[in-house]
């Protein structure tokens, strides 16, 4: 099928569309009404809409505010979103607003949400605009807290791909909290720390040329040269202390935002209560309007104080209730499902096209023969041609909720898939932390470990006067104990995304322990053989194909992941 001018679209739909646009034949009634605007109208319009006369069109040159309170006036208005911007936000301007104008509109915008947002609770209006934020120089808690909310983008610096060998301002990358640094404890905790990053540093170079001495030769070199210093990164990102600082790029909604600064204010880590200032006030600059209630001790200041008090409320009840420490060793159990899972999925895959009840479907269901059943699942699956072709929504009515323990750099790449439920407990050394088999064959296993050992110390150290910083001192390759609860949709995402060949080993584990656990203990044979992207086999260099073909410290030319 040829492809039109327009974007995306077919030939064939593009005719019938500009057909259904063109004037119609004497007699004829136009599908879609073009509404009259005068000259000037039309000159003013130009600057601000995409086309003046189709159904459909984007706005340009406007402030996010103006844009967000246009579409809440849409939702309460009998205007065209054309008609609203020229009669209630452009006023009477005589002249065509320049393309760069920024305030067109704003004012009219800012006394809407005060109106709508603040006073009349109107909470969706806040998800109509959206808002970059570049985050910079957060430690690795800091990130994972900003990463919470659900509903908005995160691009977050790599500490598998990017080296932290470089010193600023003489320092390496690592957070200093100005509290700890003021203290007596300051020197143990800088030592610490340049300890960790100086071992980081000197086994960069010498796991490299192990890395080059054991692995085969491959057919394209310089991509080979690029895995392996990749895959170096990669083994020893889990000597980086949780303190190393990285960028966060954030792409979310007022809304998330507001959500984000009220949970970073009740944060108990102090870097994050200050963060939550400096997002606030850089968003004051761009969408003031949509904060109103931050600031108001009756609306931000009783919301961060009901998350504070709960969250201090849940750790003494926790204190009394679960007093002592429980070890747990390293890996991936499956502590609850949906029994009847997969019948669910079935009953819930054909209800929108069928004219029965959920019940009726799940009572049909439960009464079909064996080779029925997978007849009926392997037309909710599909024929999935990759990873990215997933199945309906039916598959979010089967759960399995996940006890893991891993290292705390795994963690960090599981935690940002936003669709599941994860909950983790406290960062702390107590259950251990990895040591790769990799580095051990290199010989450089008794300088990690002693690096390790004297961070472990500064941690003792200084957990009494500042436990929350203290966190700063464990590395990415120490264990953490975390919860996830997801739905076999998401189970799928997850597990055949982490599973794949460039993917960390560590977490690979746990993707495909989760895999063998929903086939094998659940008995979920049906979704667990959906999952037709899982990578089962050991991958002797990760990245080698993705970097084939790619620019790197070689110079050639690059082609995305």
């Amino acid at each position: 099928m040829l492809w039109g001018p327009a974007a995306g679209l077919p030939q064939s739909l593009l005719e019938v569309a500009m057909t259904q646009l063109a004037p119609p034949p004497p007699g004829r009634p136009s599908t879609y009404f073009a509404e009259p605007f005068t000259a000037h109208e039309r000159a003013v319009l130009s600057r601000h809409v995409t086309n003046i006369d189709g159904p459909v069109f984007a706005l340009v040159g406007l402030p996010q505010v103006t844009a967000a309170a246009l579409f809440a006036r849409y939702s309460r208005s009998a205007k065209s979103l054309r008609r609203l911007l020229l009669d209630e936000f452009l006023g009477d301007a005589v002249e065509p607003l320049p393309a760069e104008a920024s305030d067109a509109g704003r004012a009219r915008a800012g006394d809407l949400f005060g109106r709508v947002l603040a006073e009349y609770g109107d909470d969706s209006v806040a998800q109509l605009a959206g808002v970059h934020i570049a985050c910079e120089q957060v430690s690795q808690p800091l990130a994972k807290a900003i990463e919470w909310g659900r509903l908005a983008g995160y691009l977050e610096q790599s500490t598998r791909y990017i080296p932290y060998t470089d010193r600023r301002d003489g320092r390496y990358r690592y957070h200093l909290d100005p509290n700890l640094m003021a203290s007596p404890s300051a020197a143990v905790y800088v030592e610490a720390m340049d300890g960790l990053f100086d071992t980081y540093c000197a086994l960069l170079d010498l796991l490299r040329e192990h890395l080059d001495s054991t692995i085969g030769r491959e057919e394209d070199e310089r991509a080979r040269r690029r895995a392996i210093r990749a895959l170096a990164l990669d083994l020893l990102r889990g000597l980086l202390p949780a303190g190393t600082v990285s960028n966060v790029g954030v792409f979310a909604s007022p809304q998330a935002y507001e959500q984000m600064v009220l949970r970073l204010r009740a944060h108990r880590l102090p870097e994050a209560r200050t963060y939550a200032e400096l997002i606030a006030a850089e968003l004051q600059k761009v969408v003031p309007e949509f904060l109103t209630r931050l600031e108001r001790p009756d609306r931000g200041g009783v919301w961060v104080d009901y998350l504070a008090d709960t969250a201090a409320a849940l750790e003494a009840s926790a204190t009394v209730a679960a007093p002592s420490f429980e070890q747990s060793e390293e890996g991936v159990r499956l502590v609850d499902w949906t029994r009847d899972g997969e019948d669910r999925i079935l009953a819930a895959s054909l209800l929108p096209h069928s004219r029965v009840t959920l019940q009726s479907l799940l009572e049909t269901v439960h009464g079909l023969a064996e080779p029925r059943r997978d007849e009926l699942f392997a037309a909710a699956v599909g024929e999935r041609g990759n990873r990215r072709h997933r199945p309906g929504r039916g598959f979010e009515h089967c759960e399995y909720t996940f006890e893991v323990v891993s290292d705390y750099g795994a963690f960090r790449d599981l935690q940002r898939h936003r669709m599941l439920t994860i909950q983790w407990q406290p960062l702390t050394p107590s259950l251990g932390y990895v040591v790769p088999a990799t580095v051990e064959e290199a010989g450089l296993g008794p300088r990690w470990r002693g690096a390790v050992e004297r961070a472990e110390a500064a941690y003792e150290g200084v957990a009494g006067a500042f436990p929350e910083q203290a966190q700063y001192l464990v590395t990415l390759g120490h264990r953490l104990r975390y919860v996830i609860r997801m739905n076999a949709r998401e189970a799928m995402h997850l597990i055949e995304l982490r599973t794949s060949p460039q993917g960390h080993p560590h977490y690979r584990r746990v993707g495909q322990e989760m895999h063998r656990l929903i086939d094998q203990v659940a008995g979920h044979h049906r979704v667990a053989a959906a999952m037709r992207f899982v990578g089962a086999d050991d991958v002797h260099l990760p990245r080698y194909a993705a970097e084939r073909g790619r620019v790197g410290e070689d110079g050639d030319s690059e082609a995305g992941d």
